[in-house]
C-alpha cells in the first residue's frame, strides 16, 4: 500500500510539475530574448538621435564608441554614402540595411544567430541606417541558470510531495499492518492479542470491530469448553456404571461380551469427546516437529506394547520436519491410530510408525506419517475410511478424526495394506518447512 500510494503521488506530482516547468522555462527564454532585443533597440535609438544631430563622421564615431559594445552587442552606422562607422556589416546584414533604407521605418530581425535592430535616419545627404546586433548567446544569457533553478524547485516540490505521500501512506498502512499482525497472532492461538485502533476513522472502525470479533470468539470458545466438560462428565458416568454392572453378571461368557461392549462404548465416548473438543484446539493452526512428536508417542505406547507381546518400531530421518499442525493435534492423531491398532489387532501383532519427507517436483516437499501393523488388515467394505479393522465392531470414528486433523494441515488420510496383508494408514501432513 505504501508503495502504491507513493507511486500514485509521484506520477501525479510529476505531471503537475512538468506542466508547470515547461511553460515557465519557455517564458523565461522569451523574456530573456525580449530583454536583449529591447537593450539593442535602446542602443540603436540612442545612436540614431546622435547621428541626426551631428554632421561630422568623427562625431558619429565617438557616439558609436560610447554605446555598450562587446558582450554580444555591436552597433554600426551606415551613412548615405555607403561609408560605415563601426564594424563592417555582413552580406546578410547589408541586405537588411538596404531594406531599412528603402522602407524608411525601423524594424527588428531575429534569426538563429541572434537579432538585428535597424533604425533609418533621414539626413540632408540621404538616409543613414543604424544597425545594432545582438548574438544568440547574449539573448539567452542567464536562461540556463534560470532553467536549473526552476528544475531544482521542481525536484524539491516532488521530494516534498513524496514525503507527504509517505507520511500519509504510513498513517493508513501502519494500522492495517498491525491489524494483520494481530490476526496472525489470533490464528496461532494467542487469544489475548488485540489491535490498537489508529489511523483514519474508517481504519479505526475496522480495528474496533476486529477487537469485538476477537472478544466474541473468546466468549464462544469459553462456552464451548464448558459444554465439552459437561458432555464428558455426562457420558463417562453412565459408562462407568455399566462397567460395574457387567462385572456382577454371573455367566462368564455374557460378562465377557458385556465388557467388550462397554470397552467399545468407552472408546466411542472418548472419540466423541475428542471430536467435540477439536474446535477448541485446532481452530487456530499451529506448528510442530513431526519427528519429535511421533517419537514421544511411540515411547508412550511402548509399555503397553511390551505387555501384549508386540514390537513397536519407529522410523524417521535424523533431522526435524516442521509441519503446519499443532503438537497436541498430531499427538491425538497418532494416539487414535495406535489405539486403533491395539484395540482391533490380536496380541503379538507388531507396529511400525514411520515419519518421512516426500519430495515434490518444483516445490516444497510434504511430510507423511504412517502406522502399519501385522494384523488381519482392513475388510473389503464399501467405505473403509469410516470403519476400523474388519470384524472388530469398530465405528471407525477414530479414523474419521484422523482424517479431519490431517485436512486441517492441508493433507489427508488414506488406508491401505502392507506387504504382509496388515493394515496401513498413511497421513499426509501437508507441506514441510
Amino acid at each position: 500500500m505504501r508503495r502504491r500510494i507513493s507511486l500514485l503521488v509521484a506520477a501525479t506530482s510529476s505531471a503537475i510539475i512538468v506542466a508547470f516547468i515547461i511553460p515557465m522555462c519557455l517564458l523565461v527564454r522569451t523574456l530573456a530574448e525580449d530583454r536583449a532585443t529591447a537593450t539593442a533597440q535602446q542602443q540603436a535609438q540612442g545612436v540614431a538621435v546622435i547621428v541626426s544631430s551631428v554632421a561630422s563622421t568623427s562625431d558619429i564615431g565617438v557616439a558609436v564608441s560610447q554605446v555598450a559594445q562587446g558582450r554580444g552587442y555591436h552597433t554600426t552606422v551606415v551613412l548615405p554614402t555607403g561609408q560605415t562607422v563601426g564594424s563592417t556589416p555582413s552580406p546578410a546584414q547589408s541586405a537588411l540595411v538596404e531594406k531599412a533604407r528603402q522602407g524608411g521605418s525601423a524594424f527588428t530581425d531575429r534569426s538563429a544567430t541572434g537579432a538585428a535592430v535597424l533604425v533609418p535616419i533621414a539626413l540632408d545627404q540621404g538616409t543613414a541606417v543604424v544597425l545594432t546586433t545582438v548574438t544568440a548567446e547574449a539573448m539567452h544569457r542567464g536562461v540556463t541558470m534560470a532553467w536549473l533553478s526552476i528544475g531544482t524547485l521542481g525536484l524539491v516540490l516532488l521530494a516534498l510531495a513524496l514525503l507527504i505521500a509517505r507520511r500519509l501512506a504510513e498513517r493508513i498502512a501502519t494500522p492495517v499492518t498491525d491489524l494483520a499482525r494481530v490476526a496472525h497472532l489470533l490464528r496461532t492461538g494467542d487469544m489475548d492479542a488485540r489491535v490498537e485502533p489508529a489511523g483514519p476513522q474508517e481504519v479505526q472502525e475496522v480495528g474496533t470491530a476486529f477487537n469485538q470479533l476477537a472478544e466474541r470468539i473468546d466468549d464462544l470458545l469459553a462456552a464451548e469448553r464448558e459444554v465439552v466438560a459437561d458432555l464428558s462428565h455426562r457420558l463417562r458416568t453412565p459408562v462407568t456404571a455399566l462397567r460395574l454392572d457387567s462385572e456382577s453378571v454371573q455367566d462368564p461368557e455374557t460378562a465377557e461380551r458385556l465388557r467388550g461392549h462397554v470397552d467399545q462404548l468407552q472408546r466411542t465416548v472418548d472419540a466423541v469427546v475428542l471430536e467435540a473438543r477439536r474446535p477448541v484446539r485446532s481452530a487456530m493452526r499451529g506448528e510442530c516437529d513431526a519427528v519429535a512428536v511421533a517419537a514421544d508417542r511411540v515411547r508412550f505406547w511402548e509399555p503397553l506394547a511390551s505387555d501384549e507381546g508386540r514390537s513397536i518400531r519407529f522410523e524417521a530421518p535424523p533431522g526435524p520436519l516442521q509441519v503446519d499442525l499443532a503438537a497436541v493435534d498430531l499427538r491425538d492423531l497418532l494416539d487414535n491410530l495406535l489405539d486403533n491398532v491395539f484395540a482391533h489387532t490380536p496380541d503379538g501383532a507388531d507396529v511400525v510408525v514411520t515419519v518421512r519427507p516426500v519430495p515434490a517436483d518444483g516445490g516444497t516437499g510434504r511430510v507423511e506419517v504412517s502406522v502399519a501393523d501385522s494384523g488381519p488388515g482392513f475388510g473389503d467394505q464399501e467405505d473403509p475410511t469410516r470403519r476400523g479393522h474388519s470384524g472388530s465392531g469398530s465405528t471407525g470414528l477414530g479414523l474419521d478424526i484422523v482424517r479431519r486433523i490431517a485436512r486441517t494441515s492441508g493433507g489427508n488420510a488414506t488406508l491401505g495394506r502392507t506387504e504382509d496383508g496388515g493394515a496401513l494408514v498413511t497421513v499426509d501432513l501437508g507441506r514441510a518447512h
